[in-house]
């Protein structure tokens, strides 16, 4: 398994990442994603660090918490083996304060979390969505304050805009808070928003992208074919509404694409399409999930070759879309704002 710094910071992580969405599998909404309890999250675990694969990525609003418990439980006697990178920002309760980036909110939710994590510090703290409620500068203290307690290693983002990154590393600077090193960030064949602005930003500024759903929310799994029904197993059906929406041309545009160097490769379509993604700037984990074994080491075929130009073209091509302004217009303009990719 390769590992790449996180951003500018010194860290090491695994350019795979496992995902625990599926883990406690509470609520319509998870309970789609999977229902991986204690036992089997330890034998997924297993296959993950035979792999080299090391870092388990989570957030306290998965399955209401039930995702940290079980990934807590599943990695106990190894803790020096694992990273653990998880997320709070998001309502976790019905209290007023039990949402956003307030101290109240923040300091109880990495309590919370180390608690059902059972662990004393995590690796790297993400802030799961902006708050515009409350000022900058609170929130950057207080993820200060963890980190001097050693509570939290690193500090990162994730679904923020440019804007809302910029305005906190400025802060940052200002005060000396620690500064974002890592972006989790929606990225994928089929959804190529983070280059217009926010992997630029990233080259310039020093965060690594930790890549979600860089399967395009399950529709590059291979299973998905122009004219056919959505399998019965997919979690599209109760959560297709919910995440990006994806013209169905543009979809088996890149499917096709997709299809064609799977051939050439020997490769399947979600290997090819991870693999497409570990080439990309900025880009130091991609965080997979799996419901079961079978998947999982699917996936963990992504890493150890890497596509040529050619076929990194072909998918460049297919799956390429004329980006919002002022995008548009500064793409015309590369002698002096030369694009990333």
């Amino acid at each position: 398994m390769e590992f790449r710094q996180l951003g500018a910071a010194g860290f090491q992580v695994p350019v795979l990442s496992f995902g625990t969405g599926t883990f406690g599998g509470k609520g319509a909404f998870f309970g789609a994603w999977g229902n991986t309890d204690v036992t089997e999250a330890k034998r997924l675990i297993d296959i993950c660090l035979d792999a080299g694969l090391a870092m388990f990525d989570t957030a306290d609003i998965y399955s209401d918490g039930a995702a940290e418990s079980v990934l807590g439980e599943a990695i106990k006697g190894r803790r020096d083996r694992v990273l653990i990178s998880t997320k709070a920002t998001f309502r976790a309760g019905e209290d007023p304060n039990a949402v956003g980036s307030s101290r109240f909110h923040l300091l109880r939710a990495c309590d919370a979390a180390l608690k059902r994590l059972g662990t004393d510090y995590i690796d790297l703290f993400q802030l799961h969505g902006f708050d515009a409620k409350t000022p900058v500068e609170e929130t950057l203290s207080t993820l200060d304050d963890l980190v001097r307690a050693g509570k939290i290693r690193y500090v990162g983002v994730s679904n923020f805009s440019g804007w809302h990154v910029m305005k906190s590393l400025a802060v940052a600077d200002r005060y000396g808070y620690p500064r974002y090193v890592a972006n989790q960030t929606y990225y994928s064949l089929v959804g190529r928003d983070y280059e217009w602005e926010l992997m630029p930003l990233g080259l310039d500024q020093g965060l690594g992208a930790v890549v979600w759903s860089p399967l395009g929310w399950g529709r590059l799994t291979g299973k998905i074919r122009r004219g056919q029904p959505l399998p019965e197993t997919s979690r599209l059906h109760k959560t297709g509404d919910k995440g990006p929406q994806i013209d169905d041309d543009y979809l088996y545009r890149v499917i096709d694409a997709l299809d064609d160097v799977a051939k050439e490769t020997g490769k399947s379509i979600p290997q090819v399409a991870l693999n497409w993604l570990l080439q990309r700037p900025t880009v130091s984990t991609v965080v997979i999930g799996a419901r079961n074994e079978e998947q999982l080491k699917q996936n963990l075929g992504a890493v150890g070759w890497n596509l040529n130009k050619e076929q990194v073209a072909k998918l460049d091509a297919a799956s390429v879309v004329t980006p919002a302004y002022p995008y548009w217009h500064q793409a015309g303009f590369t002698e002096r704002n030369p694009s990333p990719v």
